[in-house]
């Protein structure tokens, strides 16, 4: 008779858990988030800069810092249009142990403030970022973006050479001109805005134009992300304007981003940007150091974050000098 009650009781406590996954998603996405971003050492702060009201997450000091780094440089994780901090929890797990890790949501994303009576172009995003470092008390950062992030590192490297150590592209930027139109080249010359989702098919396209290697997203994370894609479609037409009008202006800017060591993995199957990309990219910036990653779509971070972080590991690795890195290599 225990037995059979034990048995009952479990079967119970799994069908509510189902029910529950499925049936009130919203009370666990806090919870989920929370998990993933504990098993990376990272933390959600707030914090208040260029009137908004900004979150991140932070890893805070290393326990073990990085050869050469000696803690003092961050590594400050910059996401894309429509995105948010949290795309960046995996990836960073490999790196908190050696540097302090940080990913804010840049105001007008993610849970910072968006507010109707201001810009959200890349001039605003730029000025924003160097506000955010302020708000922090950081001085110099190692800055990796993400699409529009990655082109907001570019531009606030080139604005703030002294505070900027490297800039690396995790996937591609936006703001290049591409030889062979992508997907979603095509897509916006129809007059389209394929990243704004009005409806569920919308999100379903969407999802199917950024991912090659679709990550696996708990249900009640991607019900969230779909929910608020859809509750701010109509601003959400505004901020992609305002990004359409500094279409390629990365491509413009680019070389004179000639002071900085840069690292470019580029998605070999990227249908938001494709990768003959790289094409112009290599002609702008000849000391870069680029990769393609085959079979990735335009989110690498998410797609395989482990590869990912490892490759931009060996870039800061390289940035240390040589009598930092000679005891491990005698090891």
């Amino acid at each position: 008779m225990k037995r059979i009650a034990f048995f009952s009781v479990t079967a119970a406590l799994f069908l509510g858990s189902i029910g529950l996954y499925y049936g009130a998603p919203s009370l666990l996405k806090e919870p989920l988030l929370h998990l993933n971003r504990s098993l990376s050492g990272m933390e959600e702060k707030t914090t208040t800069a260029a009137m908004h009201t900004i979150h991140y997450l932070d890893s805070g000091a290393q326990p073990h810092p990085a050869p050469g780094q000696q803690g003092d440089t961050p590594l400050v994780l910059l996401h894309g249009i429509f995105a948010e901090k949290d795309h960046w929890v995996d990836f960073a797990r490999p790196l908190t142990g050696q540097y302090r890790v940080i990913a804010p949501d840049f105001p007008g994303f993610g849970e910072s403030s968006r507010l109707d009576d201001q810009p959200y172009d890349y001039a605003a995003h730029t000025q924003r970022l160097g506000a955010l470092l302020d708000a922090l008390g950081i001085e110099k950062v190692h800055l990796a973006g993400n699409s529009m992030g990655g082109t907001i590192a570019a531009l606030f490297a080139l604005q703030h050479p002294e505070r900027v150590a490297s800039v690396a592209f995790i996937g591609a930027p936006h703001g290049i001109r591409s030889p062979k139109p992508s997907n979603m080249d095509r897509l916006i010359d129809t007059g389209q805005r394929p990243l704004v989702a009005h409806d569920d098919d919308a999100f379903r396209a969407m999802m199917d134009l950024v991912f090659e290697k679709r990550p696996f997203l708990p249900y009640p994370i991607l019900h969230a992300t779909e929910q608020a894609a859809l509750r701010n479609a109509e601003s959400n037409a505004r901020l992609w304007d305002a990004q359409l009008k500094d279409r390629y202006l990365l491509e413009q800017r680019l070389g004179d981003l000639q002071q900085h060591p840069v690292l470019a993995l580029w998605g070999d199957s990227d249908r938001v940007f494709d990768r003959s990309g790289l094409l112009p990219l290599q002609k702008l910036l000849p000391q870069a150091q680029l990769e393609a990653l085959p079979g990735i779509g335009h989110l690498p971070m998410m797609e395989v974050p482990a590869d990912t972080a490892q490759r931009y590991a060996r870039f800061l690795e390289g940035l240390a000098p040589p009598s930092a890195l000679a005891p491990q290599k005698i090891q």
